[in-house]
């Protein structure tokens, strides 16, 4: 059974007061401690009656819907949030407003080292990463940005936090550059403000990804917005949520089941990409047929891999430049996966094929 999509989340302090006066409702956290699940506990099959997952997964949510799919979901409910990326999904998280969201391979790490625990259930990756990057460097009109060599001197934004700020790091290493050879403006990606910024020469370089770049172009090609590509991998995207989600034996075993539809809907998208980008990069991202079918064919397309260990070892990769380039405790990142999810995936891919 499906829960209508709620109304956006708008008042954090109103959440929080909820979830407290549900936790005094129940009994206060030595009730939910008690119910815990082990993370080495075998993930259970039986899923309690009245299960919500709280899913912040924008195009799984599309996907599902235009397949028919979500009509496969039993024994537990789902409510949709439209919520993506990581600050949001952080701040969602830390309000207890959201089970699980959907980003790159950063905000797992800037959640962990801002005292916000979670555990990663799903990845994937591009089958052409080098060839369909996920961010290109957006370059302001009135900016002369042909290479990365003419990136020394300019204005680049820069979100430590997120994907796009550690991509700008390990361009600037590829370039032969340091920090100290650019202006790094802080500045969050969270819609259009990248789009923005560079509309304006706010900054002269931005990476941009899929719609957003698309968008970009469109916009403001005809006053001499360009984009220029890293050569740097970027294609690492995954399922994450907070701890407690997967300590909650309900909502561990709702995933599973959610997570066999999840892999269903990625092959239905493979065979049916014309309904696909119609229904997520049109109906939903608001960009033309044409725009939607250039981004798909690039950096929207991906695999579910088989293994996770290739993808945890760049995982690290990354986990140890941005500790060494932003002053960050060192962290092994092996902690943060799940990998009875792992099995889970594989065997539905399994049966899919």
């Amino acid at each position: 059974m499906i829960r209508p999509t709620p109304p956006r989340l708008t008042a954090i302090a109103a959440v929080l007061t909820t979830v407290l006066l549900g936790m005094s409702a129940c009994g206060g956290a030595d009730a939910t401690d008690a119910s815990k699940l082990a993370a080495d506990a075998a993930l259970p099959d039986q899923v309690p009656e009245g299960t919500v997952l709280r899913l912040g997964l924008p195009p799984i949510e599309v996907a599902l819907k235009a397949s028919g799919l979500i009509d496969e979901v039993e024994g537990y409910e789902i409510e949709w949030a439209n919520i993506s990326g990581g600050p949001k999904s952080i701040e969602a998280f830390r309000a207890d407003a959201l089970d699980a969201s959907y980003v790159a391979d950063i905000p797992p790490l800037f959640a962990t080292w801002t005292d916000t625990p979670v555990k990663i259930v799903a990845v994937t990756e591009n089958p052409d990463p080098l060839d369909n990057p996920i961010y290109e460097l957006g370059i302001a009109p009135k900016s002369k940005v042909e290479t990365l060599h003419d990136l020394k001197g300019k204005k680049i934004a820069y979100s430590p936090g997120q994907a796009q700020g550690a991509l700008i790091l390990k361009t600037l290493e590829a370039a032969g550059l340091t920090q100290d050879d650019v202006e790094l403006v802080e500045i969050q990606s969270v819609d259009d403000t990248y789009s923005n910024a560079l509309a304006s020469n706010q900054v002269d370089v931005a990476p941009l990804g899929g719609t957003q770049l698309a968008s970009y172009i469109a916009k403001y090609g005809r006053d001499g917005a360009t984009s220029i590509r890293t050569g740097i991998r970027d294609d690492s995207t995954l399922i994450y949520g907070p701890e407690e989600t997967f300590e909650d034996a309900g909502k561990a075993a709702a995933f599973k089941d959610f997570l066999r539809l999840w892999v269903k809907s990625e092959k239905w998208v493979d065979e049916h990409p014309d309904e696909w980008i119609q229904a997520y990069y049109v109906d939903h991202e608001g960009l033309t047929f044409e725009d939607g079918k250039k981004v798909f064919e690039t950096s929207g397309q991906t695999i579910i891999p088989e293994g996770w260990d290739e993808f945890i070892k760049r995982h690290q990769e990354t986990a140890d430049i941005l500790s060494k380039e932003q002053d960050h405790p060192e962290l092994d990142v092996t902690e943060l996966y799940d990998r009875r999810y792992e099995k889970v995936i594989a065997d539905a891919v399994k049966e899919g094929q």
